[in-house]
């Protein structure tokens, strides 16, 4: 296909994109005040959890000016800590991090219903509030979402990047999906383009969920109030079976929690068609399948948002639905079959008008004999007048890697199961996963989890071009960082293995900023391993068209006792339980 003939702009993807690069067409501003690096540690922040990734974890935030200076050959960047002992405290005679999530999010906060009505539960009494996915940060830099996305639990917050403090906690709507009950968890949220919205990913309740938010003249949040009204589900057969709920109580510096449950879901839509009369998802009651492998299994990954305020969303067992997030409820005005899109995509962003999305391989244990490394493109622009008929405007294939597995919806690939693992210098498998478009808007980085790698497609004629993120040069020559900062614990463990994850660019368009993931990965396992956990420091060069990894910010825990089983990868018998999925580039103001 010719992509050109095919889109009129073409978009560009990143996990996550920043609201304001969504705002500025790619271009990131920045009164050039510094930034913040703020990472999610998958990992318990209690000893003695019953398995991985389910009590607590660990928020590690470094200062520009401490990166810097190690960048330029000082000691280590060392972690920001949070709470009122630490404001407004500078230098090496700060306290120091990481922040534990149970201390943002005190565990005495009181569960509340719709009708301000206490359930009868602290936050420590419920199960999940743990395992810290990604933080994303509002257009105005004021706030990060926090996605906690232990199995069963549904939490998501809103945190002040000032003061480091909770503002808000929401538990989102159980469903009862596959036959359960109350099933609910949350992958991901994304602020808006204008930060009046949080678009919110209940995976496993297989609903799309909107926060409302309202701000002063500052941007300061003054509400946030959770619309049950706005929710879509996505689900075949769907039904409600635990009401939202948010949390009363005081954060850190004394100050109440806001936040409360508006709207009715007999206005939602949890109907099983979509303007088309076709199924949401594949199987339901009320209508035909979609076309092109329709949508095998919505579990919704990622809701990537645009400046146009859609939300381009990915699902397990791929497909594509595009969502208007400003109607309430929030409506499909894209629907594609996971022969268009495939599967486990969460990488996307925006460049101009043009949208990128990826796919990767199944988190679920099927993908650990996939390999994928697809990427998309779509107009933004072509969703403006109400539904469009099913696969349109068609999006074009950028990239394919020919040894992808013919796996969710990927008809063309090779019908033998990759089992070659993910040791390093042995596997060849793929897998793409996070994006960052530079703050120009001209390239999109797109890494591979399991090759260290990361392939680069020009925003304007779509070609692509490699580098890896274990040389000193990224083109093969020496040896990285990521070798000297690796666990040395076990003697039989390979070193220099990255495992990058979720990424974004520096407001000074120098570097990218991508997370690396652990040696006992919490989630992912078969593709996530690494040694050397933490945020890598990727400068960029060739005017973005090009990369080499010069740093390691590295992050540790041995609190955590737990074991994450990694399927192909090394049995490793050490201590270290740090797993980073996600980095997020916070502007200071």
């Amino acid at each position: 296909m010719n992509i050109k003939l095919c889109l009129s702009v073409c978009l560009a993807a990143v996990l996550p994109i920043t609201a304001n690069q969504a705002l500025a067409g790619g271009k990131y501003k920045s009164k050039n005040n510094g930034y913040e690096v703020w990472a999610s540690d998958q990992s318990n922040s209690v000893a003695g959890a019953i398995s991985p990734g389910t009590d607590g974890s660990f928020i590690w935030i470094w200062d520009s000016e401490d990166i810097n200076r190690q960048l330029a050959g000082g000691g280590d960047a060392r972690p920001v800590a949070c709470g009122p002992e630490n404001k407004h405290s500078k230098g090496s005679a700060r306290n120091a991090g990481p922040c534990d999530l149970w201390d943002v999010f005190p565990p005495d906060l009181i569960e509340v219903d719709a009708d301000g009505r206490a359930t009868g539960n602290l936050l420590s009494d419920l199960s999940g509030f743990g395992r810290l996915h990604g933080m994303l940060a509002d257009p105005q830099n004021k706030y990060v979402t926090a996605n906690i996305f232990a199995p069963g639990g549904g939490f998501v917050g809103i945190i002040d990047t000032r003061k480091k403090a909770a503002v808000a906690l929401f538990r989102v709507t159980g469903t009862n999906v596959g036959q359960g009950t109350d099933v609910r968890s949350v992958h991901m949220s994304f602020f808006n383009a204008d930060g009046s919205q949080i678009i919110v990913a209940n995976l496993n309740g297989k609903v799309l969920e909107r926060i409302d938010i309202t701000r002063n003249g500052s941007g300061k949040i003054k509400s946030a109030s959770f619309n049950r009204s706005a929710s879509l589900g996505v689900g075949k057969d769907q039904a409600v079976t635990a009401e939202a709920t948010t949390f009363r109580g005081k954060n850190a510096y004394g100050k109440k929690l806001i936040g409360d449950i508006i709207g009715d879901y007999s206005d939602a839509d949890f109907s099983d068609l979509t303007a088309n009369n076709q199924c949401k998802e594949n199987g339901c009651s009320a209508g035909p399948d979609a076309e092109l492998g329709g949508r095998p299994n919505n579990v919704i990954i990622c809701p990537i948002p645009s400046a146009n305020n859609k939300a381009y969303v990915t699902m397990g067992g791929g497909g594509l639905l595009v969502a208007d997030t400003n109607t309430t409820p929030m409506t499909i005005v894209g629907e594609y079959g996971n022969q268009v899109v495939n599967g486990a995509g969460c990488g996307g962003g925006q460049s101009g008008a043009n949208m990128w999305i990826n796919a990767g391989v199944s988190a679920s244990g099927a993908g650990a004999t996939q390999s994928t490394f697809s990427m998309y493109v779509l107009d933004d622009n072509g969703y403006e007048n109400g539904a469009n008929l099913p696969n349109f405007p068609m999006p074009g294939t950028v990239f394919k890697d020919s040894g992808n597995t013919n796996t969710i919806g990927n008809t063309a690939g090779t019908t033998e199961p990759n089992i070659s693992g993910q040791l390093p210098g042995h596997t060849t498998r793929r897998d793409a996963h996070g994006v960052a478009v530079t703050v120009d808007g001209k390239y999109i980085h797109n890494v591979d989890r399991i090759q260290n790698v990361v392939e680069v497609f020009s925003n304007d004629d779509f070609t692509r071009t490699t580098y890896d993120l274990v040389s000193s040069d990224g083109a093969g020559s020496g040896v990285g960082p990521c070798a000297y900062k690796s666990v040395d614990d076990d003697a039989f463990f390979p070193g220099n293995d990255p495992a990058p994850d979720l990424l974004e660019a520096t407001p000074d368009g120098k570097y990218l900023m991508v997370a690396f993931r652990g040696p006992s990965p919490v989630s992912v396992g078969h593709s996530a391993q690494g040694s050397c956990p933490g945020v890598g420091i990727v400068e960029l060069g060739e005017g973005g068209a090009s990369g080499k990894l010069v740093a390691v910010l590295r992050t540790t825990n041995t609190i955590d006792t737990t074991q994450a089983a990694a399927p192909g990868g090394s049995d490793y018998t050490g201590s270290e339980r740090s797993d980073v999925h996600a980095a997020a580039v916070i502007r200071k103001r």
